[in-house]
């Protein structure tokens, strides 16, 4: 092993995103221990070879710290908590690095406290969802001290294609926030032309075809073409996520007094997925809000599409 890999790592949140993450690390060869408030979840990793700790703080002994929670409140939990807090412990980390979709508020609050104990404390949000993840072309933004990006680096590239660093702080937060706006416009955007090429007869497959293979698609148009095709609607991010994120970046909007009408009807929309029932489904369901302010309901076309996430 390499210096770096004998580096001990720990691992806070095993979700649909954390646990994937997490085995990316084993499976690199870093000794990792990982704690979930569900401790079944940590079973699959614990198969691989990882050490399963019962506590939070347990985890303090670790070189390096990595947490993926869902919420800016999880995030000062399982950090501040005075009773079960990595922070609050007599041991902690020499490094934390957050890979949540976090506030900036939150961010800064968790980033005091780690510096408080000399621990140095990392932003580095992900985007993707777990299959991302398995084929190796997750994307992560990072902020915070250089000379920790240079330390963490190797990890954070263990995760996927790309780690993009844009500066102190926490600039990655919001860099994060609004990709995710865009992710919620481009989505509603492709739900609209659909709806439309359905009522004007043309098939979801052959738009999102001709879309994919040209100067439109990207990745994300070319993996959420099952749920557009095939109503594939099995949760990867789900709309009460999304909406969390939406709320985030339009209180960035207000404090820069930056006009965003765009966002803000998209947000609606988002939330009239959830109040559609489609709460525990995946965000694509606002395809069918799309073709339901229409006067349509759709039926899956069970046309042979891919995903494009071939395992690297």
């Amino acid at each position: 092993m390499s210096t770096q890999q004998n580096k001990t790592v720990g691992w806070i949140g095993l979700g649909n995103m954390g646990a994937p993450l997490a085995a990316r690390l084993v499976e690199a060869g870093y000794p990792t221990a990982v704690w979930n408030r569900t401790a079944s979840k940590a079973d699959p990793l614990a198969a691989k070879g990882a050490t399963v700790a019962a506590t939070i703080r347990e985890l303090g002994a670790q070189d390096v710290v990595f947490s993926m929670v869902s919420t800016s409140a999880d995030l000062e939990q399982v950090m501040l908590d005075p009773e079960l807090g990595l922070l609050t412990g007599d041991s902690v980390p020499a490094i934390v690095v957050d890979c949540s979709t976090v506030s900036v508020e939150t961010s800064r609050k968790v980033r005091e406290a780690a510096e408080a104990r000399n621990v140095r404390f990392f932003a580095a949000p992900v985007s993707g969802n777990g299959k991302v993840v398995a084929a190796g072309k997750l994307s992560v933004v990072c902020s915070g001290d250089e000379g920790t990006f240079e330390l963490v680096r190797p990890m954070i590239e263990s995760f996927g294609r790309s780690v993009t660093y844009v500066g102190d702080g926490e600039a990655a937060r919001l860099v994060k926030i609004y990709h995710n706006l865009l992710l919620g416009i481009y989505t509603q955007a492709l739900a609209e032309i659909l709806v439309l090429g359905q009522k004007s007869g043309v098939k979801r497959e052959a738009v999102m075809e001709f879309i994919n293979n040209s100067v439109m698609g990207c990745i994300f148009s070319q993996y959420k073409t099952p749920a557009m095709v095939n109503l594939d609607f099995h949760p990867t991010f789900t709309p009460v996520l999304l909406r969390k994120d939406f709320d985030l970046g339009l209180t960035e909007a207000r404090k820069h007094e930056v006009p965003m009408p765009i966002t803000n009807l998209t947000r609606d929309i988002v939330e009239s997925s959830i109040g559609h029932g489609f709460a525990k489904d995946d965000f694509a369901t606002m395809l069918l809000v799309a073709a339901a302010n229409a006067g349509i309901e759709l039926t899956s076309e069970n046309a042979d599409v891919t995903d494009g996430l071939d395992v690297e």
